[in-house]
């Protein structure tokens, strides 16, 4: 099994390429559970190497190399925010038209991410999350709504109802913070 950012917080991951913008949101760090992967190059250069990787494992393509340098750091942390808004329902702030191609291969019209370094992966994010639209399951992936873990997770539930990534931990905290706030205001 290969190491990625969804990988440290024990999460199952999107299916497809949609694991790619998964593991892009978690990144962020979570709590006291690790760092910032987008704060650092240091940080920044293993998590894209592994996760390009197992993007192009998925969809079977060659990856641009695309090695995160200090000045990547601010637009990606930007780009990872305008992701969570999108997330959260609000509009997402895009600062330029993304372009992608088209490819016939084996039949099947194919679209890719174009573009080099950081355009490349925000094409790479932004076309998988059309293909996750246009596939129906771009509403599974979610955000915890714990503040303080707000971690990407892929909810497996039938009706789509999950709200925490974890019940036992994120939905039991929730919860004992609503139990006592409706016992104190009954006191």
């Amino acid at each position: 099994m290969s190491w990625t950012a969804t990988d440290r917080y024990r999460l199952r991951t999107a299916p497809s390429g949609l694991a790619l913008v998964q593991d892009f949101l978690n990144t962020k760090a979570i709590k006291t559970h690790g760092l910032d992967l987008l704060s650092d190059a240091d940080l920044a250069r293993p998590w894209a190497a592994e996760a390009l990787a197992e993007w192009s494992r998925v969809r079977g393509a060659e990856v641009p190399g695309f090695t995160p340098g200090s000045g990547d750091l601010r637009p990606l942390r930007d780009l990872r925010e305008s992701f969570v808004s999108l997330l959260d329902g609000d509009e997402a702030a895009v600062e330029k038209p993304i372009k992608a191609d088209l490819a016939v291969r084996d039949g099947v019209v194919r679209l890719f991410p174009s573009g080099a370094g950081r355009q490349w992966l925000a094409s790479a994010l932004w076309t998988e999350t059309l293909l996750a639209q246009q596939a129906g399951i771009w509403q599974r992936l979610k955000l915890c709504r714990l503040d303080g873990c707000r971690s990407a997770f892929y909810d497996v539930s039938r009706n789509n109802s999950g709200v925490w990534h974890d019940v036992r931990t994120c939905g039991n905290v929730a919860n004992l913070r609503a139990s006592r706030e409706r016992k104190k205001a009954l006191s």
